[in-house]
């Protein structure tokens, strides 16, 4: 008995931490059984679905290369509803991400106000938020344009804010023993820290913008989406596809040439 003792490894865990451990897997298995019931989405649907989704990729294939010359128009369209909606974005957010840095804004109403604010202007997805413009200003580049500014907003105001919270206080808190005032304290020890965050960010939003602005398209907010979706619904699978293919060579050069540029910042 007591040589099988010694043969026994002892355990890693102890017995209390074994338990709660078990007590959250069962408790994540429980829940996702219940949600596979309630939405009757099972996994033998997907098995059964595998056949015609293998029918419906071979009509996507070959690409149609014919039409590379017409989608270059949207193509530019596209990058440029991006570049328009990140700097806009990147601006506007340069006073909101300041006031909702808690070690800059010693006002709590304005500090809790913003954030709300951009916590808000989180929740509403880019979908969303182009339909709604679409609704108001009818189809066309402006409303995916000002679906991506606010999209970006939220995104680079909360994350420029956290980084101000991060930074080093020692310098602001020198020269404000030297009597500079709030705006020179930002000029030249806030700003020198975050600025390589700050451009990290911005590049890596436009990247976002990118991506985000063909999925605006399919709702009639402007750019090479609109273009997919049109032939998406005249079942032109062969020029579909050409268009996902550039789409995704796209992509992969700017997410490039945006890391390398990262890279050489911070």
């Amino acid at each position: 008995m007591k040589l099988e003792e010694q043969k026994s490894a002892p355990s890693l865990l102890p017995a209390k931490t074994k338990a709660r451990i078990s007590v959250i897997f069962a408790a994540v298995i429980g829940f996702y059984i219940l949600s596979t019931v309630k939405t009757g989405a099972t996994i033998g649907d997907l098995l059964d679905g595998i056949p015609n989704m293998g029918r419906v990729i071979v009509k996507f294939f070959p690409p149609n290369f014919n039409v590379f010359v017409h989608i270059i128009e949207p193509l530019a369209v596209t990058i440029q509803m991006a570049i328009i909606a990140t700097t806009v974005a990147a601006f506007l957010c340069i006073p909101l991400s300041l006031l909702a840095a808690q070690n800059v804004t010693s006002n709590k109403f304005v500090y809790t106000f913003v954030r709300s604010f951009l916590n808000i202007l989180r929740t509403i997805p880019d979908l969303v938020l182009a339909v709604i413009f679409v609704g108001l200003f009818g189809i066309g580049v402006l409303p995916g344009i000002l679906a991506l500014i606010i999209f970006s907003l939220g995104i680079l105001a909360k994350l420029i804010s956290e980084t101000i919270e991060s930074v080093d206080m020692n310098p602001m808190e020198a020269m404000s023993a030297s009597g500079a005032n709030t705006l020179q304290k930002i000029s030249f020890a806030l700003i020198p820290q975050v600025l390589p965050q700050f451009v990290s960010f911005v590049l890596y939003v436009f990247e976002i913008n990118i991506r985000a602005s063909v999925v605006l398209g399919l709702v009639g907010a402007g750019g090479i989406g609109i273009v997919l979706s049109q032939q998406l619904k005249f079942y032109n699978y062969p020029n579909a596809m050409l268009i996902i293919l550039v789409i995704f060579v796209l992509v992969v050069v700017i997410e490039y040439i945006s890391t390398k540029i990262r890279e050489a910042i911070v």
